[in-house]
């Protein structure tokens, strides 16, 4: 039986909205975003405006201060390194736990992801980047393997975002991907974990790194 679509509420249609230009990069970080300012830009209250920042706040896309404006927090080349140091050895648990195996929703979202227009904004490609590694995380198994990554999650997408600085091919990012999932499914397990450290070692688009 096919159930009746969910109208999507005004402040979730406006933090779907703001929630693109971050993860595209239009909105950069510092960019101060002023409610009024966005309530008269997107013709809806100032209330709905600030109920959206909220919903972007609480995933940690955005910062509030007090006596200050929401914006996009400054993730810089040491804090993606740090973050790097921290994700790949969840990865590597991941790589020992599933080598040998196919997992069907990173296969999808890898599929999503190749079948992306050129025109897609580049928020797209970072929710399928994460919905591929998140599905790879969640067929180990552990519950708290899943809590430790979700936690890492919003410096993730927005350390995401400095990626399309390194691949202006999209192409080629699907082709990483693509290879990165024959690696585990085809193994042997060092083979596989090599895979997951190669892949986590990319640059983040700053030219000392390059």
């Amino acid at each position: 039986m096919t159930l009746p679509l969910r109208p999507v509420s005004t402040v979730g249609a406006l933090a779907d909205a703001l929630r693109t230009r971050v993860l595209s990069g239009e909105i950069e970080p510092g960019t101060p975003l002023p409610e009024q300012e966005l309530a008269a830009s997107y013709g809806v209250a100032r209330p709905t405006v600030r109920e959206a920042l909220a919903v972007l706040v609480h995933e940690g896309l955005l910062r509030r201060e007090r006596n200050r404006s929401a914006y996009v927090p400054e993730v810089t080349i040491e804090d993606l390194d740090d973050l790097m140091y921290v994700r790949r050895p969840l990865e590597d648990l991941m790589a020992r736990a599933v080598t040998g195996r196919r997992v069907p929703e990173a296969d999808a979202a890898l599929a999503r992801m190749d079948g992306l227009p050129a025109s897609a904004p580049w928020s797209a490609m970072v929710a399928e980047h994460m919905a591929l590694h998140e599905a790879l995380i969640e067929a180990v198994g552990s519950p708290r393997l899943e809590r430790l990554y979700g936690a890492l999650a919003a410096e993730t997408r927005l350390g995401l975002v400095r990626l399309r600085e390194v691949y202006p091919d999209r192409e080629v990012l699907v082709r990483e991907h693509r290879e990165l999932l024959d690696a585990i499914a085809n193994g042997p397990e060092d083979a596989a974990r090599a895979a997951v450290a190669a892949h986590l070692a990319h640059s983040w688009g700053d030219p000392a790194h390059r």
